[in-house]
């Protein structure tokens, strides 16, 4: 089965909802091998319409432009894009194509598609979301800046029941900045107040 993996800039607050004055002076070489590393992972970007304008209506320019960013514009451009959208739409950049159907299912499909090895959410905040419900997101990549944005969308909607997860690597930078994968995990067992104080330092 291909890895679904969600990659995401994010405040200390859960935002990630990208705004460049607290997202920018935070990128250094580390952010910029970790943005690799998981455009590494996957042949497939899912993303979302307005995910999509954005990436469509700068990396092609880029890429023409040939300049430090070109050879990532590139990889931008030679991978395939699928892109959720509620609307027809008519693309301009190679290698895209409209999602087909329900989400859930067409996600399901990628999945078990023996052909493609990994599949990557860019940004796409509620595409995210309604796939952590569905239980489909292997890895969440977060990027964690130390700002509290203080507005702007958070990654983690309103829910009936908690999203456990189990952490596979960590890693900070001198930005300050950490990252985290996260992979779903079993909730723990139950526990309550006289458990945790047990675990309390006992005063000498």
């Amino acid at each position: 089965m291909a890895k679904v993996v969600s990659t995401l800039f994010i405040s200390a607050d859960g935002v990630a909802e990208i705004d460049p004055d607290w997202h920018f002076p935070y990128f250094d070489d580390n952010m910029g091998r970790a943005v690799t590393e998981d455009y590494d992972t996957s042949d497939v970007l899912l993303i979302g319409r307005e995910t999509y304008d954005s990436f469509a209506g700068a990396w092609p320019g880029r890429e023409a432009e040939g300049g430090d960013d070109a050879p990532f514009a590139k990889q931008l451009g030679d991978t395939r894009k699928v892109v959720v959208s509620r609307q027809p739409l008519e693309f301009s950049w190679r290698n895209s194509e409209l999602i087909q159907g329900d989400l859930v299912d067409a996600v399901a499909a990628l999945k078990a598609d023996a052909g493609i090895k990994g599949i990557l959410i860019p940004g796409s905040i509620s595409v995210v979301q309604q796939l952590l419900a569905a239980g489909l997101v292997d890895e969440l990549r977060l990027l964690v800046h130390p700002v509290a944005a203080r507005k702007g969308r958070k990654l983690f909607d309103e829910g009936d029941r908690p999203y456990h997860l189990r952490v596979t690597a960590t890693e900070a930078y001198p930005t300050g900045v950490i990252r985290v994968i996260y992979s779903p995990a079993d909730a723990p067992g139950q526990a309550g107040y006289d458990d945790a104080k047990e675990q309390l330092a006992t005063g000498s």
